[in-house]
């Protein structure tokens, strides 16, 4: 559940936090591209790299790295699919060449590179910002409204879990214990309580949401108006031209294995 804890957003007074979500956005779609243009390893670790003097700045080392951390198992599994995939169903030398080894870690790395952009974002994001830039793009209120309550109760429920987890592991319940199946089945205790306790949310929330006389006008006015300042320019264009050079690198620059640069 750590991997949920690094897309809560954390209200701290930095840099970062005070830029408008559409500059921020913009960045992350840009590391996004750089992640998917490139399967070698110099790029990809250059694109995970870049992104420590932001988390730095935004003061969430913590939460970043706890995200980090928890997508290890997914990461993991990545590596595992690629290297047997490629190993058993290609024309590969026995024992596995560099190469595989090679392109296997370049595909974890790409997920962690695509987690920890969007992890740095929910982290210094908050959804009522979130929300306003979305509206100011003209993106309808009811997809704004939709978005941000996913984003602000997915955190809840994966805290919610952990505590269901808990009181259930106090209550006598083994989750490690017995085959594959055994342990699935002993998630059902967790499973159940869970979806119950987000049923009664949104239950509520429903509840608060008419009492509020939510749709009753189409028009709506927001007291705050988000606007582009000089650290939003900045990384607008840092960002653009990050963009263009990985473009250019894709297209014109051989990029050499890591393994060659270390013989």
């Amino acid at each position: 559940m750590s991997v949920f804890e690094g897309f809560r957003f954390r209200r701290v007074s930095s840099p970062i936090h005070r830029l408008d979500p559409r500059v921020k956005f913009f960045y992350v779609c840009v590391l996004f591209v750089v992640a998917m243009l490139f399967n070698s390893l110099i790029p990809l670790i250059v694109a995970l790299v870049i992104q420590i003097p932001f988390v730095w700045l935004a003061g969430v080392r913590r939460e970043w790295v706890r995200s980090l951390r928890g997508a290890w198992l997914f990461a993991l599994f990545i590596f595992l699919f690629n290297f047997l995939a490629i190993y058993f169903y290609e024309e590969f030398p026995n024992p596995p060449s560099p190469g595989l080894l090679e392109y296997s870690l370049a595909m974890m790395l790409r997920f962690f590179v695509m987690v920890e952009c969007f992890s740095l974002f929910f982290l210094t994001t908050s959804p009522d910002r979130l929300s306003l830039a979305l509206e100011q793009s003209h993106v309808p209120y009811e997809l704004c409204f939709a978005f941000t309550t996913a984003i602000r109760f997915v955190p809840v429920l994966a805290e919610e879990a952990r505590t269901i987890m808990d009181a259930q592991k106090a209550r006598g319940l083994e989750l490690e214990r017995g085959n594959f199946l055994k342990r699935i089945r002993n998630y059902l205790p967790i499973l159940v309580p869970l979806i119950v306790s987000a049923i009664r949310r949104s239950l509520e929330l429903a509840e608060a949401m008419e009492s509020r006389a939510w749709g009753a006008t189409k028009r709506r006015t927001n007291l705050y108006e988000l606007r582009l300042g000089r650290g939003d320019y900045l990384l607008f264009l840092m960002s653009l031209g990050m963009l263009a050079l990985a473009i250019y690198a894709w297209l014109y620059v051989p990029i050499p294995p890591i393994t060659r640069l270390l013989h």
